[in-house]
């Protein structure tokens, strides 16, 4: 038995059983977190379901649920932020390339997209389409789209990724040119996500949500919902399926299951393990696990105390209760993680960075580094960022060994983004999968990244990220975003416990839809391709 183990035993033997029990359940954690326990469970996991293959039923209405809604709801690529926004904006708009299951750009609006130096490219655009409002496709629309986001004006949330873009021409009607300010081969993958997606030349008004999607607006309430009907002039031949779909906004993650249990709703993201085991019981419904790139992180500003201090910073990363929060709380769906946004399933991932233990002697060595022993440090959270509240409560339960004062402090979902998220000194953040280590990065981690969680700055990490997009070599590539992540294993004060599979739940009627890594709710699109069973 490991000293921390031996430590808790002897404080409350009482506690040994639910220590070492494999049976314990999510909620019996909980009641053992309000008696002050820390405990280390085996896995629970269920098996995956599998699709027979079936001929597309066309027609009906769908009825799905994400877990986002607020006032700041949009309808403008420029301005998408969270999963709900990435699902409403894929209904109505389409992209240059698009993602497949494999994490791979395939073209979309563009027939092709073609570089030999990653710095110019070349797009042909599909012919014959057009917008809802039955404007045809042309090259302006896309300069327009892509151009946007270099306006500080438009306040767009990929102002950092489009400001690789240097230049645009109409080489064409249907041809546009993009030179880049130096190379990157990822541009294909970049411009599949939802920031890029077009619109028509000149839009300023985005209320009517005019696109070349799989539905056109047929209702919008922000923080409410969203209803779109089936576009029939779509590009693809045979999609959508579906004649309408209405995607709600329910926060509350009991509503949202018993909602798609009572048939109210037939499809449903963000489940939690015990939502799966209720679903997996009941017999009539399907679930979706995608692992993915998804994570709820401890973010400590490090421009600030106490994170400006590397020591508290280092000794919060050897308080994490890493596996704990993967068997419990996750019960099993889920990988560890090592304080890098890198899983471990991932090509890239640097497997040469030691994984950090759960170690109450280091925590305890660098808070006396920092002079921080009997120190009160509180820790902000809210309900709706997956594991956050338990993984809280487990740390303020371990830091009393090291001698930390932890308090953890529930606020409101409703306001969480803009009141707290990047503004508490110590507090939870959530970040959804993104395609390409480049835009993780360039997002979140540099300097001048507009969500720079923990305000880390690295000069050298700065121009790694920088030499890395355009490097062709994937060895070399390899090598320098492993580089990237001991800087951030290192230095950086974002702690991340774990990666957290996509579960989405769904209607056993709902069929056309699959698990993929590139974001819940089949990567944001699953309206495009779902169809109901009669």
């Amino acid at each position: 038995m490991s000293k921390f183990r031996k430590e808790f035993s002897h404080a409350n033997p009482s506690l040994t059983q639910a220590i070492t029990d494999v049976s314990i359940s999510r909620r019996s954690m909980m009641k053992l977190l309000s008696a002050g326990a820390v405990m280390s469970t085996g896995l629970i996991g269920f098996p995956e379901f599998s699709y027979a293959a079936e001929t597309p039923v066309l027609g009906g209405k769908l009825r799905a649920a994400v877990a986002n809604a607020s006032a700041s709801d949009t309808l403008d690529p420029a301005k998408g932020s969270n999963s709900g926004d990435y699902c409403r904006l894929f209904m109505f708009y389409s992209g240059l390339t698009e993602l497949d299951k494999d994490l791979k750009a395939q073209p979309a609006l563009a027939e092709s997209i073609e570089s030999s130096d990653g710095l110019t490219w070349q797009v042909k655009l599909r012919q014959g389409v057009t917008f809802h409002n039955g404007k045809a496709l042309t090259a302006e629309d896309v300069i327009y789209s892509l151009s946007r986001h270099k306006d500080p004006a438009v306040a767009s949330t990929a102002i950092t990724l489009a400001g690789q873009m240097k230049e645009f021409k109409a080489v064409s009607p249907s041809e546009v040119q993009i030179v880049l300010e130096q190379a990157n081969f990822d541009l294909p993958s970049i411009l599949a996500t939802s920031s890029f997606l077009i619109v028509p030349d000149g839009t300023k008004d985005f209320t009517k949500a005019i696109g070349t999607g799989p539905f056109t607006l047929k209702e919008f309430q922000p923080g409410v919902r969203t209803v779109g009907s089936k576009n029939k002039n779509y590009y693809k031949p045979g999609l959508p399926r579906l004649d309408e779909v209405e995607l709600m906004g329910v926060t509350d993650p009991a509503a949202r299951v018993n909602a798609l249990m009572s048939g109210d709703l037939q499809m449903v993201s963000t489940l939690s393990a015990n939502d799966v085991k209720r679903l997996k019981q009941n017999g009539k419904f399907n679930v979706l696990e995608s692992k993915s790139g998804m994570y709820s992180d401890l973010i400590i500003r490090t421009d600030t105390t106490p994170g400006n201090n590397a020591d508290f910073v280092l000794a919060m990363k050897y308080l994490q209760p890493r596996e704990m929060i993967v068997k419990t709380v996750l019960q099993g769906f889920g990988d560890v993680g090592n304080d890098t946004p890198v899983p471990p399933w991932h090509p890239m991932y640097n497997k040469e960075l030691p994984q950090r233990p759960l170690d109450i002697d280091k925590a305890k060595f660098h808070l006396k580094k920092a002079n921080m022993v009997g120190a009160k440090v509180e820790i902000i959270t809210t309900p709706n960022i997956e594991g956050a509240v338990e993984g809280g409560q487990l740390i303020q339960q371990i830091a009393r060994s090291a001698g930390l004062n932890v308090s953890v402090r529930r606020v409101p979902y409703d306001g969480y983004w803009s009141s707290h998220w990047m503004k508490d000194p110590v507090g939870y953040g959530s970040v959804n999968p993104r395609p390409t280590l480049d835009m993780l990065f360039s997002q979140f981690y540099l300097s001048t990244a507009p969500w720079n969680e923990s305000g880390w700055k690295n000069e050298q990490f700065d121009q790694l990220v920088a030499a890395a997009r355009g490097e062709s070599d994937q060895g070399k590539r390899k090598q320098m975003y492993g580089d990237m992540q001991k800087l951030v294993y290192d230095n950086c004060g974002t702690l991340i416990p774990a990666f957290i599979s996509s579960m989405d739940g769904c209607s056993n009627k709902v069929k056309g839809v699959e698990a993929w890594p590139s974001g819940m709710m089949m990567g944001y699109r699953f309206h495009e391709f779902a169809w109901l069973a009669s």
